[in-house]
């Protein structure tokens, strides 16, 4: 605390004002010899401590007179050029020494106008001389506490700079130990394959007694289906990832024409996706079990099979399912897979490389892309579509069975055709029939194609997936007569004249029709094949 503000202070702080200043002594009377400042009893300031020695004025020669503001200005400022000591003033940190002119002015006012007594301005100068002898030391420690401060902070930034340092260092470690365990991860091991269908991939135990048993390869990572296709978990991932919006697919698209008119719409996969499915049909779908009503895509089984249960039966019913692959969801696909012991993990990986969306081509920003109009599903030209078309169908063929068998009916299905037949007894039992498998059918997430809904009594052909079974299984009679007319004629007027339907590759047509007669007639079909071959 300054001087000026302990002495302001204490004038605040006192309980009663000052005494009032004593009036001006009257000026003594001339003689040879001026009187002394402290010859007059009672003046104010007789034991106030006198100016120093030399002074050049009135203020030399007397004690502590009263002295007005003006008095005080006029001598401020003579004695303002004194720089000396001007430094002095205005700090709080030291007590103007009395000897100082300056010093002389301020404590005759302090006195004189009773905001201190010469006692307490005796003791304010003590102090200040007291505090000179110790200021150095004083100052020494302040500026040793100054530099040491300076190192502190100085140390306290380095600390805080090498701290800042250490964490990006380990940041960027960190960073470093992240990517290559994300590199890492996706060279091994796949977590996603986009929105909608990566639910179960973090499911990664399979069934290994139920896989053995069936003898299905043992597989419950990506990277053992990668290694087992003979693929990178990279390259698996590219196969089987699932996108709505694509600028390129896995699939060839094209159209063939249907027999009852418009176009069928089929995917070929490219040679990548082909050879990852013809390795899950062969390992995987080939060795699964199939219901005894199911005769398509089934080894020793074909349509000859599927009419030979419907021969010489009063009524034959049958029925198509609509859109049967594209029918058959993502979803259910996987469902198949693990029903036979596989992780959530592989049949996910198993049943996206089998499905995909049916898609639209679109243009944007000049972009052309393929685009999802559907949910995905087995698609129409996949090898491994039939196959899996029989394990989705399983419970349909169950449930249908059960009701044949309930009404004493005879049922079996070769892809999307249902075929039912029974004795005239039963006959009357065929609405109801009708009705059943339609509901049955929406319920197993089909649904029947009603145009093709066909009900064929003995007085008419009976047809079951192409084979007559009125009597005995047999071809058509005019499908026959027309093959045997076209290779009679072909030998006088050639074979290509004979297509007349400019149908392409000719000849593999008839070698077709061939086939199919030689399955079911095999004593027809070799004569056939014998005309053609005679054929140049």
């Amino acid at each position: 605390m300054s001087l000026f503000d302990w002495v302001f202070r204490r004038k605040r702080d006192a309980d009663t004002p000052p005494a009032p200043p004593p009036a001006a002594p009257t000026a003594p009377a001339s003689s040879d010899k001026a009187p002394s400042g402290n010859t007059t009893s009672g003046t104010p300031g007789a034991n106030a401590p006198r100016s120093s020695e030399g002074s050049e004025d009135q203020y030399a020669a007397n004690d502590f007179l009263p002295i007005s503001r003006q008095e005080i200005v006029d001598a401020a400022k003579k004695h303002g050029r004194l720089l000396a000591t001007a430094f002095q003033f205005g700090r709080q940190s030291i007590i103007p020494p009395v000897s100082d002119p300056r010093t002389e002015i301020i404590d005759r006012a302090l006195v004189t106008h009773g905001l201190l007594t010469p006692e307490e301005l005796n003791e304010i100068h003590r102090v200040g001389e007291e505090y000179e002898k110790v200021r150095p030391t004083e100052q020494g420690i302040a500026a040793a506490a100054g530099l040491a401060g300076t190192a502190a902070v100085q140390a306290y930034r380095a600390a805080k700079e090498a701290e800042k340092e250490r964490k990006k260092r380990e940041a960027e470690l960190r960073k470093k130990v992240r990517a290559e365990a994300v590199w890492r991860r996706r060279t091994t091991d796949i977590i996603f394959l986009g929105r909608g269908v990566s639910g179960r991939l973090h499911l990664r135990l399979s069934d290994e007694g139920r896989l053995t048993e069936l003898g299905l390869p043992v597989m419950h990572t990506p990277a053992d289906v990668a290694n087992a296709l003979g693929l990178t978990v990279p390259r698996l991932r590219w196969l089987a990832f699932h996108t709505d919006v694509a600028t390129r697919t896995h699939y060839v698209k094209f159209s063939v024409p249907k027999k009852s008119g418009g176009t069928r719409q089929l995917a070929a996969p490219h040679k990548s996706l082909k050879a990852a499915q013809h390795w899950i049909l062969a390992n995987v779908v080939n060795k699964l079990p199939v219901t005894e009503a199911a005769h398509g895509f089934v080894a020793d089984r074909g349509i000859v099979t599927n009419a030979n249960p419907h021969v010489c039966k009063a009524f034959v019913v049958n029925l198509d399912l609509s859109d049967f692959f594209p029918s058959i969801a993502f979803p259910r696909v996987r469902s198949a897979f693990e029903r036979y012991g596989y992780s959530g993990c592989v049949a996910t990986i198993l049943a996206l490389l089998c499905t995909e969306c049916p898609r639209a081509a679109v243009t944007y920003a000049g972009t052309k892309y393929e685009a999802a109009t559907g949910p995905r599903g087995l698609p129409q030209g996949a090898p491994t579509s039939p196959g899996l078309s029989n394990q989705v169908a399983r419970k349909l063929d169950k449930r249908l069975l059960g009701v044949a068998t309930k009404l004493g009916l005879t049922y079996t299905r070769y892809a999307d055709d249902l075929t039912f037949s029974g004795d005239a007894d039963a006959a009357a039992k065929i609405g109801w029939l009708l009705t059943k498998v339609r509901h049955i059918a929406s319920e197993e997430g089909f649904a029947v194609n009603e145009k093709k809904t066909r009900v064929m009594r003995r007085s008419a052909a009976q047809m079951v997936t192409g084979v007559v079974v009125n009597d005995k299984p047999s071809v058509c009679r005019d499908e026959l007569r027309r093959l045997r007319a076209i290779l009679h004629r072909a030998k006088s007027e050639g074979l290509d004249a004979q297509n007349r339907e400019k149908l392409p590759n000719f000849r593999e047509w008839l070698r077709g029709k061939i086939a199919f007669v030689s399955m079911v007639r095999p004593d027809a079909g070799a004569k056939l094949k014998a005309q053609l071959d005679a054929v140049s």
